[in-house]
């Protein structure tokens, strides 16, 4: 039975794809097979009238003439309604042709696709759009296919326009139009039906910033009402938005949990797929927390009391932190401390401070790096440093054995209440052929508490505000 509070539910899809050598390799399968079922009865008559059983080498089975190709292999899934799901995975894993199918453009070789709900879709650039007719027209044929009555695109037609912003250009056929145009169409219309899920694969890469900007404001509004499927190459963007994560690889689903898990995961992967044999990634992960304790990660922390003042506390948490590691060397710290050195333990955010990292060399590195980064509770990068410019301009060499450290000195920016992980790593090379040795994704975690009221990501000090009238009587 289908649930109610479930969106899409997925079941043990497949979908195989029939590769031929050559268009005669085409019409051999077209043809033989259907003459091979016609003429099959005849011979096993003319076999059987001379008296004899089939020869134990006649075929039993028409020829195939193609290679089989199978871009998806048994996967399964559950959305729940509300929910918002990221799918990752590298170029042809399967992504595309698994929206398709969810979709309803594609049908699979085998499983089932259940779901509850209209559905628009942003896929592959240009995707259910007639190049030669013009925009209006691609939109009036577009929304209709979604499930709007045409008395339903007049009513929101002004809108559709205005969000997708062409000008005169809607006026013109579509083949007339840049990939960034084709885009603002498409997902003009889609944020325009009244959809209960919405599909998107990838297409906004080839926006512009605004109008970027614009999307995700959409899709950020959508996820308060509705089902999001939702696939990138960008990580951040997949911790930032999804809940949950899926990975697929050659087709297969290789792991469905936590989007941040899902993201790390994959990570680690892309990064041993891209070292190949000079290094061996193992992966480093947190131990198990027993009943009753909370993780650093996931503390609770109490509302802060109204006395204008921010309190960032910085506690250690490499030996909970997950990651990987090769061996050749090791994370043996990272503090983040006052510049001048003060013992107090919290920190204000705004005052100068310095964070050092420490490390060992178990092999010798030829250009040892050590770096940071500070990421949100979503996962989103604030901000981070590394050697990289330092020994570009004063090479090191740290040999076997050796421990070496780096300090970077910086201000403190104030931060929005919340947890925020520092990841750290130590890896060897140049900027654009490099090893990460030892990564760790959450080395620290800084627990911030304050009343001040800030804007954004990030807060800076204001040294004045002043309100002025002009022009006084």
């Amino acid at each position: 039975m289908f649930s109610k509070e479930v969106a899409i539910s997925v079941s043990g899809l497949s979908k195989c794809y029939q590769i031929y050598d050559s268009p005669r390799d085409r019409l051999k399968q077209f043809l033989l097979p259907r003459l091979f079922r016609i003429l099959s009865p005849v011979r096993k008559l003319l076999t059987y009238i001379r008296a004899g059983l089939p020869p134990a080498d006649q075929p039993q089975h028409p020829p195939s003439f193609f290679n089989e190709f199978w871009a998806l292999k048994d996967v399964s899934f559950e959305v729940g309604k509300g929910e918002t799901v990221g799918i990752i995975g590298r170029n042809g894993s399967g992504k595309s042709t698994l929206l398709q199918m969810v979709c309803g453009t594609l049908h699979p070789t085998s499983g089932t696709i259940k779901t509850n709900g209209r559905i628009a879709a942003l896929l592959e650039l240009g995707a259910g759009f007639n190049p030669e007719f013009t925009g209006r027209e691609n939109v009036y044929m577009n929304a209709s296919v979604l499930g709007l009555s045409n008395a339903e695109i007049d009513e929101r037609f002004d809108e559709i326009a205005a969000f997708a912003d062409i000008g005169q250009f809607i006026e013109q056929p579509i083949k007339m139009y840049s990939s960034g145009m084709v885009v603002r169409l498409a997902f003009a219309v889609i944020a325009h039906v009244d959809a209960d899920i919405l599909v998107v694969d990838e297409a906004l890469a080839v926006g512009d910033a605004v109008f970027t900007q614009k999307c995700m404001r959409y899709i950020r509004d959508f996820q308060k009402r509705g089902t999001l499927l939702f696939v990138s190459h960008d990580l951040g963007s997949v911790k930032n938005l999804c809940k949950t994560g899926i990975w697929l690889d050659h087709g297969v689903a290789r792991m469905i949990g936590p989007s941040k898990d899902v993201a790390e995961a994959y990570l680690e992967y892309t990064l041993q797929e891209t070292y190949g044999n000079n290094a061996k990634l193992n992966s480093v992960n947190a131990p198990k927390i027993k009943e009753g304790e909370h993780s650093p990660k996931t503390a609770i922390v109490p509302p802060a009391q109204i006395d204008d003042q921010s309190n960032v506390t910085v506690q250690q948490n490499i030996p909970e932190a997950k990651g990987w590691k090769t061996g050749v060397a090791d994370l043996l710290s990272i503090q983040l401390a006052r510049l001048d050195g003060s013992l107090e333990e919290a920190l204000a955010g705004g005052e100068p401070v310095r964070v050092t990292i420490k490390a060992k060399a178990n092999q010798e590195l030829n250009n040892p790096i050590l770096g940071f980064t500070v990421r949100d509770r979503l996962g989103q990068e604030l901000f981070g440093e590394n050697t990289l410019p330092f020994t570009d301009l004063n090479p090191v060499l740290a040999r076997a054995g050796q421990e070496f450290f780096a300090e970077f000195d910086f201000t403190l920016p104030m931060l929005p209440n919340g947890q925020y992980a520092v990841m750290a790593s130590v890896a060897n090379g140049t900027l654009y052929d490099h090893i990460q040795h030892h990564f760790l994704h959450d080395a620290l975690i800084l627990t911030v508490t304050s009343s001040k009221i800030r804007w954004g990501l990030v807060g800076i000090p204001f040294e004045q505000v002043t309100l002025k009238i002009l022009n006084e009587q």
